[in-house]
């Protein structure tokens, strides 16, 4: 991956005119950086593809693979089709995350922007997969099973799933913007070597947590729009 300075001044002078401030036109870059970065990892992977796979397309096979057995083992088969939103999603997230291991890069999702945009994008994409799949009847999920109690239940469930995405956004972004906070402080004030190690370790644990918790998140939340209504 290229160093990305020459992105940042690129998006900074790109956006001027907008009057878009620095940091927010810095996440852009870096954002544009992964995705750029994804796409040629993909597009090598899947290069000359060979029926006994080897180096990238071996292990490309595997993380695919990986995602794919959790989407069905947490949805069903039912959930194969949400599995690309999923798995890029998956992806985006913790490439994103261990970016910021990265001397000289800052992680996209240090910045509640792109966490809120991930997020918002699972709390559309859950309705509206409820929506196709049920019609009308989905609301049906906002009454409860009880008849009775099917007024304080629909507020009770407004408040929840509107709560869904604010939580989506704000477990990611805590976690990612403190372990930069924590490295910063670490790199100075006990140098740029070998004190930071531990720390970046734990980074590395903290990017995979992070992103199979979003993940594993957007799966629940999916498959309980595929659900029948009680």
């Amino acid at each position: 991956m290229i160093h990305p300075y020459l992105f940042l001044n690129f998006f900074r002078e790109l956006l001027a005119p907008y009057h878009i401030p620095e940091s927010a036109a810095d996440t852009l870059a870096y954002t544009w950086l992964i995705m750029i970065f994804l796409l040629l990892l993909s597009l090598l992977a899947t290069r000359g593809l060979k029926a006994v796979p080897g180096g990238l397309q071996n292990f490309m096979e595997i993380v695919v693979g990986g995602i794919e057995t959790m989407v069905i083992d947490t949805m069903g088969e039912h959930g194969k089709p949400y599995f690309p939103l999923i798995a890029t999603l998956a992806l985006f997230i913790l490439v994103s995350n261990l970016s910021g291991l990265i001397p000289g890069f800052f992680p996209p999702t240090a910045d509640i922007n792109t966490t809120a945009a991930c997020a918002i994008i699972v709390f559309l994409s859950t309705h509206i997969v409820g929506v196709k799949e049920h019609g009308f009847k989905y609301i049906l999920h906002f009454f409860g099973p009880i008849w009775w109690l099917a007024p304080i239940m629909f507020f009770i469930e407004i408040i929840g799933h509107m709560s869904r995405p604010l939580s989506l956004t704000l477990r990611l972004f805590g976690n990612m913007r403190g372990h930069e906070l924590v490295l910063m402080i670490f790199f100075t004030l006990a140098g740029a070597y070998f004190a930071p190690l531990p720390m970046m370790l734990m980074g590395i644990l903290v990017s995979f947590i992070q992103s199979f918790v979003f993940m594993l998140l957007s799966m629940i939340y999916i498959q309980g729009s595929l659900e029948e209504a009680h």
